[in-house]
C-alpha cells in the first residue's frame, strides 16, 4: 500500500515540477520582463505598462497582430475541413492498414521545417515546378502564390496538415460507430447522424486538432520570413525580431504575453460547453 502511494506521488510529482520548472516558471519570467525596459541592447528594471501602450497604439503592430488572427483562423478552419475526411477514412475504411496510413503522417516530421519550407521555395518560385508545369502547358506562371500570403497558407496548410489529421484520427479511433449505425437504423439520413451524432461526439478532438494549427500560425516567424515577401509580416516574425536585430527584448516579451493570453482565452471560448465525458477524444465515454 504504501509503495502505491509513492508511485502515485511520483506519477503526479514528476510532470507537476516539469511543467513548474519549464513553463511555469518561463511564463513568470516572460511577463516580468515585459514590464520592464530595454534601451540600448540592456534591460532597464523599472516597471511600466509602456511596452503593452506601444503594442496597443501602434498602428503596425496592431495590423501585423490582425494579419496573423485571420490566417491562423483560416489555415485552422482548412486544416479541420480537409483533415475531416481523410481522418475518417482511415477510420472507417483502412481495417489493418490503418496503423500504415498513421504511420505515413509522420513522415514529413522526418526532415526539418526549414528543409520543407525550402522545398516549398522550389515547388512555388517563379521558376520552380508549379510554374514550370504551367509554362511546359502553355499557361502564364502564377507570380502571385511565391513570397505573398497565400505562400504563407500554402506552407503552413502543408505543415500542421499531419498534426491535425492524427489528432482528429486519434478521436475518431475511440468513437463508438454503433451510435451512429443506431441512428441511421432510427431513420437519421447520412448528414444528420454526421451533424448530430459523430461531430458534436468528437468534438473535443475537431476543437484540440483546431488549436494545434492555430496557435502555432498565429505565433509562426519562420514561414513569413521565408514565403511571406514585403507584405507578408506576421506577428510571430515582428516579435521574433525583437528578439534578434531591433534587441527591444521587453517589447518582444509583451508581444509574447499577448499571444498566450489570446490563445488561452481562444481555447477557452472553443471549450466552453464541451461535456469530455461525451466525447471519444479522451475515452472517458467509454466504459
Amino acid at each position: 500500500m504504501h509503495n502505491d502511494v509513492i508511485r502515485r506521488r511520483l506519477f503526479l510529482d514528476i510532470p507537476s515540477v516539469f511543467l513548474l520548472l519549464f513553463f511555469v516558471m518561463p511564463l513568470i519570467a516572460l511577463v516580468v520582463l515585459s514590464l520592464w525596459q530595454t534601451e540600448n541592447y540592456k534591460i532597464v528594471r523599472e516597471w511600466t505598462l509602456m511596452n503593452y501602450g506601444t503594442l496597443a497604439t501602434e498602428g503596425a503592430y496592431i495590423t501585423f497582430f490582425l494579419r496573423s488572427l485571420a490566417m491562423a483562423v483560416g489555415v485552422a478552419v482548412a486544416l479541420v475541413v480537409i483533415s475531416w475526411p481523410i481522418a475518417y477514412f482511415i477510420v472507417r475504411y483502412g481495417g489493418r492498414y490503418r496503423i500504415i496510413f498513421s504511420l505515413l503522417l509522420v513522415i514529413p516530421f522526418l526532415s526539418g521545417e526549414v528543409l520543407r519550407l525550402i522545398a516549398l521555395q522550389g515547388m512555388l518560385g517563379p521558376s520552380g515546378l508549379v510554374n514550370g508545369a504551367l509554362i511546359r502547358m502553355g499557361a502564364a506562371p502564377l507570380r502571385m502564390i511565391m513570397y505573398s500570403n497565400a505562400a504563407s497558407f500554402i506552407a503552413f496548410v502543408y505543415l500542421y496538415l499531419p498534426l491535425v489529421i492524427t489528432t482528429i484520427y486519434l478521436s475518431l479511433i475511440n468513437f463508438d460507430f454503433r451510435l451512429a449505425h443506431a441512428a441511421s437504423a432510427c431513420g437519421a439520413n447520412r448528414l444528420r447522424v454526421f451533424t448530430e451524432v459523430i461531430w458534436p461526439l468528437n468534438l473535443s478532438g475537431t476543437i484540440v486538432g483546431f488549436m494545434l494549427a492555430f496557435i502555432p500560425t498565429l505565433s509562426a516567424s519562420l514561414v513569413p520570413r521565408f514565403l511571406g515577401g514585403p507584405n507578408g509580416t506576421l506577428y510571430g516574425m515582428s516579435m521574433a525580431q525583437q528578439f534578434g536585430e531591433s534587441g527591444t527584448w521587453a517589447l518582444g516579451a509583451a508581444m509574447g504575453v499577448v499571444l498566450f493570453v489570446f490563445s488561452a482565452l481562444a481555447l477557452a471560448i472553443l471549450s466552453f460547453g464541451v461535456d469530455l465525458r461525451r466525447t471519444g477524444f479522451t475515452g472517458l465515454g467509454r466504459q
